[in-house]
């Protein structure tokens, strides 16, 4: 057996109110990098389901951008580092350079893919300019007192660059090696946040929270023209240049995204996302970049729940919005050809499994931490496809076709964990475990409460056999007939530290336990003895376990970044997929009838892995 890496399904860029997130593009049009926790993704345009991860920052990354040459990425974090790094082979580092004493906020190479200017919000320094494969001093950045939020360098000579800043001041560069050469003042009278060089170095752009675009000369630095004057209604975040160096595009609080004729000064297209006249935060777009090298005229704009919206000239609507996870995936279940994921910040994402992208679920979702989903099972349902959600705004929500439905459910209290069950002929009944109950719902409705002696620390439930994990670090067993639960007699061996996690195999006629210690144990659910209890090669808390078809291998996903596949034949070996998921795995899933394993976890993706020898 092996377990071979199949794809990644990135995460959703990282974003802040009120502050630019940078896209990047490499010069064929072909990927897009950007940051998102800790790791960098790129990720290809046509296909956004095919991407890479680079995940060796250890702060929380904040902005990627792709050296004109395309091998390489120079990417910043909250820390003041700045790592280069391969981004067409496996993603090794060529160079790690402390910067400034605070966040990188943007990035900037030369033309020849060999110098980066790199500027943030440091204590004694605002950026700096280095070469990209030692580190060395090309030039100081001066001439601001505030954080630097954006920098750009022509890709011609003579070399020049620019920085915009939270001083309202614009700082114009001679170089190389870069120099101070002049200061310009009262273009913007608030936050400078965006800027860039024409392609072909004749102009520079600068945009800011005054809602003003200006055209300066790409030689001189000298003020040319505003242009859009009252147009956008919000701060502008972001702006891209077109290829031919005639048109540009920004992002705006206003909800718009503009593409500009340079020469007129007037705005040629405009796209409007969310409701006419309706106000929506989310809808705010931060972030935009034009591809160069492409011959459709793809814009790909980024809001501020991090979709991607890709844009074509000429069409009213984005032709495709890719969607994803911004905060560590907390919760998983797996249905049909569908891969359910909940989130710290309580959204709930739908990934098709055959192209590894996402949809959002329409309706009223979580506000909180999702604390548990399950599925009801397929084969026995009335209801097939219905999806239960329990967080921490103490809710049960239940989701068919890619959509909230039916009333939510105040459960009351904080749930611990969700299961559900075909256990009466009236349709599925849900198990929600709370810290000193266990609740019974079915329709939206509850329809039973039952105390329990104990805190719940997990909860499966198979047909009408229910396995509960208590803080006392046994395992409980009931059987439930309609609402009545009756314990089962057999008192199953204890692991060594308290259950994290159950599942039963797809028969039923085995349970797995994980515990917080790291070791799985599996018990015969004919006689409840244990079959095996080698699998310990974890080394910390198990998260997640999953069966494969015929019950002869499991996957399990731990705290300690790795997952592990384990058969029952062999119990003393196990394969792995080591670092899986940075911040740990959270969630593993094996597709029904296949050796397809999905897994996600703190870095906010999803991964396929194939799992070779077994089905």
């Amino acid at each position: 057996m092996s377990i071979v890496s199949e794809s990644i399904w990135a995460a959703a860029p990282t974003t802040t109110r009120g502050q630019p997130t940078q896209l990047s593009t490499d010069s064929k049009g072909e990927r897009l990098a950007y940051a998102s926790g800790k790791s960098v993704f790129v990720r290809n345009i046509d296909n956004p389901g095919v991407s890479k991860q680079y995940t060796s920052h250890v702060a929380q990354t904040t902005v990627a951008r792709f050296a004109p040459s395309g091998f390489y990425v120079a990417s910043g974090d909250v820390s003041g580092t700045v790592r280069v790094w391969d981004c067409v082979g496996e993603g090794a580092t060529k160079g790690e350079y402390h910067i400034i004493a605070g966040p990188i906020n943007d990035i900037a190479w030369d033309g020849d893919s060999q110098r980066i200017i790199a500027v943030g919000n440091g204590k004694e320094r605002y950026g700096h300019c280095i070469t990209a494969d030692s580190g060395n001093s090309v030039g100081e950045i001066s001439g601001h007192s505030s954080s630097i939020n954006s920098v750009s360098i022509r890709q011609q000579r003579p070399l020049r660059a620019m920085t915009g800043s939270d001083d309202t001041n614009l700082v114009f560069y001679h170089g190389a090696p870069f120099k101070f050469q002049t200061s310009l003042r009262n273009q913007h009278n608030k936050f400078v946040l965006g800027c860039g060089f024409s392609p072909d170095g004749a102009n520079i752009v600068t945009v800011g929270a005054d809602r003003r675009i200006w055209l300066y000369d790409g030689k001189s630095g000298e003020s040319k023209t505003q242009i859009g004057e009252g147009v956008h209604t919000g701060s502008i975040f972001a702006v891209s240049w077109a290829q031919d160096s005639k048109r540009l595009v920004t992002a705006s609080a206003d909800q718009t995204i503009r593409i500009w004729d340079v020469e007129a000064g007037k705005a040629v297209q405009t796209w409007r996302m969310g409701e006419e006249g309706i106000p929506n935060v989310p809808d705010q777009q931060v972030g935009v970049a034009w591809p160069h090298g492409r011959s459709d005229g793809l814009i790909i704009s980024c809001d501020l729940d991090g979709n991607l919206n890709y844009l074509v000239e000429g069409n009213p609507k984005p032709s495709k919005v890719v969607t994803g996870h911004q905060k560590n995936i907390t919760s998983s279940v797996l249905s049909d050809q569908t891969f359910y994921t909940g989130s710290f910040d309580g959204r709930v994402r739908a990934w098709d499994i055959a192209t590894g992208l996402a949809e959002k679920i329409d309706g009223n979702g979580p506000s909180n931490y999702i604390a548990g989903m399950s599925a009801v099972p397929l084969d026995a349902s009335k209801e097939p496809g219905s999806i239960y959600v329990a967080s921490w705004d103490d809710t049960l929500r239940s989701i068919s076709a890619k959509t909230f439905t039916g009333s939510t459910s105040s459960l009351g209290s904080q749930p611990k964990a969700l299961s559900v069950t075909i256990a009466a002929p009236s349709g599925p009944i849900v198990l929600v475990a709370t810290s000193d109950s266990l609740d019974l719902y079915s329709s939206g409705q509850k329809i039973a409460s039952h105390s329990v002696p104990f805190t719940p620390t997990a909860l499966a439930a198979h047909a009408s056999t229910i396995a509960i994990g208590a803080d006392d670090k046994s395992l409980r067993l009931y059987t439930l007939a309609s609402t009545d639960l009756t314990p089962i007699s057999a008192e199953p061996r204890k692991p060594t530290a308290p259950i994290s996690t159950l599942s039963f195999s797809p028969s039923g006629s085995l349970l797995a336990a994980g515990t917080t210690g790291g070791k799985i144990m599996v018990y015969d659910t004919s006689n409840w003895s244990v079959k095996t209890d080698r699998w310990s090669a974890h080394t910390a808390r198990i998260t997640s376990i999953a069966w494969n078809s015929d019950s002869s291998c499991a996957v399990s996903g731990s705290l300690d970044t790795n997952v592990m596949v384990w058969s029952l034949q062999d119990p003393g070996k196990r394969i792995k997929a080591l670092n899986a998921h940075k911040d740990g795995v959270n969630g593993v899933a094996w597709v029904e009838g296949t050796s397809k394993v999905l897994s996600t976890g703190g870095d906010a993706t999803v991964k396929a892995w194939t799992v070779d020898g077994v089905s």
